[in-house]
């Protein structure tokens, strides 16, 4: 089964636990600290596999989470990092951020890889946070938390020449005979559904890949039948192929056929009108396909419009050799890689790095008698503190207080014995002497 879009959701591993441990040897009777760090979560990594076609997979799997790293360890040694997650995608994937709707990457090439979610960094073991004023601290983080987010994946095939044209044109007439592909053929509209790709070999040695993409109709650009479920595919072809029904059999004009397709074209993307193109005048074994065949070209004059047109029959396999033998010299002319959307380095997008002034952010509202803090920064930290000792809830109490949240409580008319909200924690204002 064809798929060419699909919506999962991904999530790097969390970091792995700092812990809090002392070296405990014969004759050391007062061992420093020994509590090593936490290894880093798995990253989730899209990895183009050429022996994919279609995005099937992702409509039985939608979650892929990567393993979180190893708690740190006695003795000073650190936790194991963990293992990515490689997801293999067909080439031509488009990743995208449902949030956002901003494209992360453009996959083409056979083992191009792109980080989707970056795995969360250990948390630091208690040897990390000794001092001279305090050689034995009981203090350790926890893990941070891997990046998840929603991604939609959209796929757009590769293939070198794309047959275009309205519905029963015959475009996948001419695939099934000059390839082993075996699309569907019926005398209705919309036989075919999905993209159909056929190895054309054009007999003297060259060869390459032919879709019979989708028909077309008016309004197609704004998704109006098959839309842009047809139209993304385009995006992908080197050589459009124009197929055009120069019979009219169900009483069409030819001409304005090809003008309403191209402006689709047109109007979904402007790059389109100006790729290469060659008309394929089909169905000339038919009585009326001679008129309307100089009635085209005597229109394309009067209208000034330079387009090679190439008469055919599919039916009867009448000029379609040289239509192989010339879509194989102008391919020859075309750079064999599209022009793709440049890949987005994650390691540089500032989505989930919050620059030190932003860490510092943060809003106060009342409710009741409860205060609550926003801050994505400080949230975000106070998620690393293990708060389980004494040690690191003062060292909490002093982050707060250099952060200047302190002073903004009281401003906000907070009291001993009021709560304080951050995140998922709760704390209870408490005024020093």
């Amino acid at each position: 089964m064809f798929l060419d879009k699909a919506k999962i959701y991904v999530k790097g591993g969390d970091g792995g636990d700092g812990i809090v441990a002392f070296r405990r040897e014969l004759y050391v009777p007062m061992g420093g600290p020994a509590g090593g760090d936490g290894g880093d979560g798995g990253d989730v990594i899209f990895r183009v596999d050429e022996g994919l076609r279609t995005l099937i997979d992702f409509r039985y799997q939608k979650h892929f989470k990567a393993t979180r790293g190893e708690k740190g360890r006695n003795k000073s040694q650190n936790g194991a990092n963990a293992d990515d997650m490689i997801v293999r995608v067909p080439p031509g994937t488009v990743v995208i951020d449902d949030d956002t709707q901003a494209i992360i990457a453009d996959l083409v090439r056979h083992g191009q890889e792109v980080i989707v979610a970056k795995g969360g960094r250990g948390g630091r073991g208690n040897i990390r946070f000794a001092t001279s004023n305090n050689p034995a601290p009981e203090i350790a983080e926890n893990g941070e938390e891997g990046e998840e987010r929603w991604i939609v994946l959209e796929l757009k095939v590769m293939a070198d020449v794309g047959l275009v044209g309205f519905p029963s044109v015959g475009k996948s007439t001419l695939l099934s005979v000059v390839s082993a592909a075996q699309p569907k053929i019926g005398a209705y509209h919309f036989t075919t559904i999905t993209p159909n790709l056929g190895v054309v070999d054009v007999g003297d040695g060259r060869s390459f890949v032919m879709a019979d993409l989708p028909g077309l109709i008016e309004g197609a650009h704004e998704g109006v039948g098959l839309g842009h479920e047809f139209l993304r595919h385009v995006e992908r072809t080197r050589l459009i192929l124009h197929v055009v029904d120069m019979a009219g059999t169900e009483g069409r004009d030819p001409y304005e056929d090809w003008l309403l397709i191209n402006e689709e074209l047109r109007l979904y993307n402007e790059k389109l009108a100006d790729r290469p193109q060659i008309v394929i005048a089909n169905k000339m074994d038919l009585p009326d396909a001679e008129p309307y065949l100089e009635m085209f070209k005597q229109r394309l004059a009067e209208d000034g419009r330079e387009v090679e047109i190439m008469p055919i029959s599919a039916v009867t396999k009448k000029g379609v050799q040289e239509v192989l033998y010339r879509a194989a010299d102008v391919l020859a002319t075309i750079p064999e890689t599209p022009l793709v959307e440049e890949i987005a380095d994650l390691s540089e997008r500032k989505i989930y790095k919050l620059s030190e002034d932003e860490d510092r952010e943060f809003t106060i509202r009342r409710e009741n008698n409860t205060f609550i803090v926003e801050s994505p920064g400080i949230e975000k930290m106070i998620k690393r503190m293990n708060l389980n000792s004494y040690e690191a809830v003062l060292r909490l109490a002093r982050v707060l207080r250099k952060l200047g949240i302190d002073n903004a409580l009281r401003k906000k008319g907070a009291e001993d014995g009021h709560l304080v909200r951050i995140g998922d924690y709760e704390f209870e204002f408490v005024e020093h002497e």
